[in-house]
């Protein structure tokens, strides 16, 4: 399957994006199938806003030929009998801006030890736009009067696969119409070709993989994608119901047409199903500043400010704790700044340093009281692991939000 297979142009893509963008660094993929480049500095993480510049970028495909956005158009279909032009949907439809914070699903899959899958991110794979669209209920306004509340919509990227397979992810029809948009716009600018020009959708809170790159079909469908729920050729279901799976190694999900559950982290506590869904993004945090990469030193007030970003996808933010000796202690921040659904929250906490050597962390709790585990379990662990403060390591490496793989060390110089 093309899944499997290395793709040479990826190389292209990378240089290129690197050129254009400037604060981003190209990540290590072991199976050279990947275009992904991610911030390159710890300090994108002490701002609300990512620059374009340092925004990740993932993508498993070659990024399609597309010469404008007028002619671009997305199929709807299943429930649906429509379509609509790029150029139709900006004029005819509202325009909105959705901050959202977009983090790959294998943001952390690095940290796994021992190591698995083929990107080796770190904590570089997230990033917070301001998104601007069409909202996905204003398309399908009057569409749903016969389909049923439990439906699915499925998107299709236009993306040309090497392979058989069909990039196709779906999402509850309730989460769609409640906040999605279809996005041609990136921080003021008109989407850049890596981040899915002309059309991508937008799934605030949700892990990026669900966020469809080059939109190509949106179809209403009683349940997920399966294989041959699409009218068209190739394997449907592998990006659903295989990828972004999360699993212990050597499992072969079961395939499901609908889950009532669809919060990540209760999958994975309470079972159901069996191998949990990557869709809305796990409590995290990350420190943003001092990045360790230079001593700090301790200024007249003896008081250091650090300051960083905390997520949880579609759930708020309720706490942040910070610790500057490995995890021993904490000590609570202050989240402050703005304070959008589905977008990171900053926080800040000033620290009485002295002259030394310290490890610092952070971790964040959201408002079910879901806390950051501190480390990543062993590969025999699966779900017990929950239960020891680890988060389980996973075939796929999908969803790791623990606090000391993102640590720092920091020296701390006298004046």
């Amino acid at each position: 399957m093309g899944t499997e297979q290395s793709r040479a142009s990826r190389h292209d893509e990378i240089e290129a994006i690197l050129e254009r963008k400037g604060g981003v660094e190209e990540a290590r993929d072991d199976a050279d199938k990947y275009t992904v480049v991610g911030a390159a500095d710890r300090k994108t993480y002490a701002n609300w806003l990512t620059p374009i510049e340092e925004h990740f970028v993932c993508h498993r495909n070659d990024i399609p030929d597309t010469d404008g956005d007028g002619e671009w158009t997305i199929s709807l279909t299943g429930y649906l009998e429509d379509a609509y032009s790029v150029a139709e949907i900006r004029e005819e439809f509202p325009t909105v801006a959705v901050a959202h914070t977009m983090e790959c699903a294998g943001n952390g899959r690095g940290q796994h030890r021992p190591e698995t899958g083929s990107v080796q991110w770190g904590y570089e794979a997230a990033g917070t736009a301001v998104w601007s669209g069409t909202p996905v209920s204003s398309v399908l306004r009057g569409e749903l009067e016969d389909v049923p509340d439990d439906a699915w919509l499925t998107a299709i990227g236009g993306d040309p696969s090497d392979g058989e397979d069909v990039f196709a992810r779906s999402i509850p029809l309730s989460k769609a119409v409640d906040d999605c948009i279809l996005a041609y716009e990136m921080n003021g600018q008109v989407l850049p070709r890596e981040h899915g020009f002309p059309v991508r959708l937008i799934v605030p809170g949700w892990y990026g993989v669900n966020s469809v790159k080059w939109l190509d079909e949106l179809r209403l469908m009683d349940g997920m994608v399966t294989d041959e729920s699409l009218d068209r050729p190739g394997d449907h279901a592998y990006w659903q119901q295989e990828a972004y799976r999360i699993h212990p190694d050597g499992v072969e999900p079961e395939v499901n047409e609908t889950v009532e559950r669809v919060d990540t982290w209760d999958q994975l506590e309470d079972g159901e199903p069996d191998h949990p869904y990557a869709f809305d993004q796990t409590v995290m945090s990350v420190i943003g500043e001092p990045d360790g990469e230079s001593p700090v030193t301790v200024p007249e007030d003896g008081t250091v400010e650090i300051t960083g970003v905390a997520w949880a996808g579609d759930d708020d933010v309720a706490s942040v704790e910070v610790s500057t000796d490995g995890g021993d202690s904490w000590a609570e921040a202050e989240l402050f700044g703005p304070d959008y659904a589905g977008a990171w929250r900053l926080f800040r906490y000033d620290w009485e340093a002295t002259p030394g050597e310290y490890v610092l962390a952070s971790r964040a709790t959201d408002e079910w009281g879901r806390r950051q585990p501190m480390r990543i379990s062993n590969p025999d662990a699966w779900r017990d692991a929950l239960a020891d403060d680890e988060f389980p390591w996973n075939e796929g490496g999908y969803a790791a939000n623990a606090v000391l793989p993102n640590a720092l060390e920091l020296e701390v110089q006298s004046p």
